[in-house]
């Protein structure tokens, strides 16, 4: 059986009134594709008012309406987002992640799509303000309004706004979580307190009150670990050795939780986090209705790990690969770092997409493969040369990839080899740089 055509070599070959023609009829019967394209159009000089107009219609549709509406605003946020847009786009995201939340309440069910976006609606948000700070204190106010008065989505991480937060936004939300601690007995708002207390003194650096905070739960290896990573990440290296004595020779047990499935899956996460023990839990939670907020603890406890050691970055990774979330995926990498091959996996995966964000990890790629020093890695990069000359072009930085190219053929100026593959793929260099070799 012959192998299936390279399809982005075909459509290379079409004109652009062929290409535009074969999107706009996919667009007519793909309603996400029509919206993200039309919001493209509408969006190119940093308005977003088409976005708000779309926002304002999409409860008049039906759920798979809804759905694509809000995935077209939501694309066209982190676009923007990514290429560095002006616009203050904090407005429009948080608009974005109210009318979801309404949406899911009136409904109820957070465990589909509509639950997935609301998630990525709060990074955005979170991206935004950090881009254009609001106003700290109106921030704070919302915060405490989703957490304490919301139906328990979506869950705010307060290190994802600390930034824009600032001082005054913190101390404004420590000032209520102190106040419903010291008049509220058990409850939803209390433990709604107790968590922003727990978060609060994390990225206030109080590890004084972070580790009272986690010594007072009951005790569990999961808790002791983390006492014991925030005492040595503080310098005091002497406690932590000291609590982690104590911890293994406490006598005290952690009360019996029901031994149900998802029970046993999560005690064998919590003794060993990784992908396939991960795995086990997805499927037991799934089974029991329990997924949600197993998801989020499980991940909160990779998270942690991959902060610690870099190498663990890929396996975090590839865990939200396997959820089916590639672009938490690609920010996981971003944030704590990955081998070059799974970079290089994922950047390939968000290309088309993404282009300027994809652009540095190719760009490593290429000169990592001039340093092997070989004729099929010269080949290689040249190939790879094209890519990055397609990226640079979607992405609108054409200069930028004419004056890497300079760069590197003056770097690597005596690698005949290299400058020949260069010159075989049809990438032009710089006359500047031809004209020096030249000279010499």
């Amino acid at each position: 059986m012959s192998p299936h055509p390279d399809l982005r070599l075909y459509l290379r070959t079409l004109d652009a009134e062929t290409l535009a023609d074969l999107l706009y009829a996919q667009a007519e019967r793909d309603p996400e594709l029509r919206h993200s394209l039309e919001l493209r159009a509408a969006t190119q000089s940093g308005d977003v008012s088409e976005a708000h107009r779309l926002l304002d219609t999409a409860v008049t549709g039906g759920n798979a309406e809804y759905a694509a509406k809000v995935g077209a605003v939501l694309d066209t946020l982190q676009r923007m987002l990514d290429a560095g847009s002006r616009a203050d786009l904090a407005p429009l995201a948080r608009r974005t992640v109210d009318d979801i939340s309404e949406v899911l309440e009136q409904s109820g069910d957070y465990t589909g799509d509509l639950g997935d976006r609301l998630d990525r609606a709060v990074e955005l948000y979170a991206r935004a303000c950090a881009a254009r700070p609001p106003d700290p204190e109106k921030l704070a106010d919302w915060i405490l309004e989703v957490e304490f008065d919301g139906p328990g989505r979506p869950s705010i991480d307060l290190a994802d706004f600390a930034a824009a937060l600032g001082e005054p936004g913190l101390q404004r939300i420590k000032s209520t979580v102190d106040d419903v601690l010291a008049a509220s007995g058990p409850g939803h708002r209390r433990d709604v307190a107790e968590r922003l207390r727990e978060q609060l003194a994390e990225v206030l650096g109080d590890v004084d009150e972070l580790v009272a905070i986690l010594s007072a739960k009951p005790p569990r290896v999961d808790v002791s670990l983390k006492i014991v990573r925030v005492l040595r990440a503080a310098g005091r290296h002497s406690e932590a050795i000291a609590h982690a004595a104590r911890a293994l020779t406490h006598d005290k047990q952690p009360p019996p939780e029901p031994e149900d499935e998802t029970s046993r899956r999560r005690k064998e996460f919590d003794a060993e986090p990784g992908r396939e023990t991960y795995a086990a839990l997805r499927e037991a939670a799934q089974a029991d209705g329990k997924w949600t907020a197993q998801r989020r603890a499980a991940l909160a406890r990779l998270r942690e790990l991959a902060a610690e050691s870099p190498e663990r970055g890929d396996e975090l990774a590839r865990v939200l690969l396997d959820d089916g979330r590639p672009d938490e995926a690609w920010r996981a990498c971003v944030r704590f770092g990955a081998s070059p091959e799974l970079k290089l996996e994922l950047a390939a995966q968000r290309a088309a997409e993404h282009p300027a964000e994809t652009i540095p990890v190719f760009r490593e790629h290429v000169e990592d493969l001039i340093e092997r020093k070989d004729p099929q890695s010269y080949r290689e990069a040249a190939r790879r040369l094209k890519l990055l000359r397609s990226l640079h072009k979607q992405a609108g930085t054409p200069e930028e990839f004419t004056a890497f190219v300079g760069a590197l053929a003056e770097t690597h100026r005596r690698k005949t080899r290299l400058i020949t593959e260069i010159r075989t793929a049809r990438i032009a260099i710089p006359k500047a740089v031809t004209s020096s070799r030249t000279s010499r």
